[in-house]
């Protein structure tokens, strides 16, 4: 199973504060339905501001990305830059 990495807020908000997860997913689009599932809301959260990092790449577009049994996958606060 991946390891899935909340950002403090989302966890907070969503996951009972738990920010580290095991997720079974073959792709980032399942992942966030498995994570939909389990914690109601979450995916439309992780849509607005939010920076998703798998295996230690940042993705713009995640969507059809392969997640791994080992994968590591990170949501974090996206940073804004000017």
């Amino acid at each position: 199973m991946a390891s899935v990495v909340l950002g403090t807020e989302i966890a907070r908000e969503f996951a009972g504060g738990e920010t580290h997860l095991e997720v079974e997913a073959k792709d980032f689009r399942e992942l966030v339905k498995m994570l939909e599932a389990r914690f109601p809301g979450i995916a439309e959260a992780l849509k607005i501001g939010v920076a998703v990092a798998i295996d230690g790449e940042i993705f713009q577009e995640p969507f059809l990305e392969p997640i791994g049994e080992t994968s590591e996958v990170y949501f974090l606060p996206a940073i804004e830059g000017g």
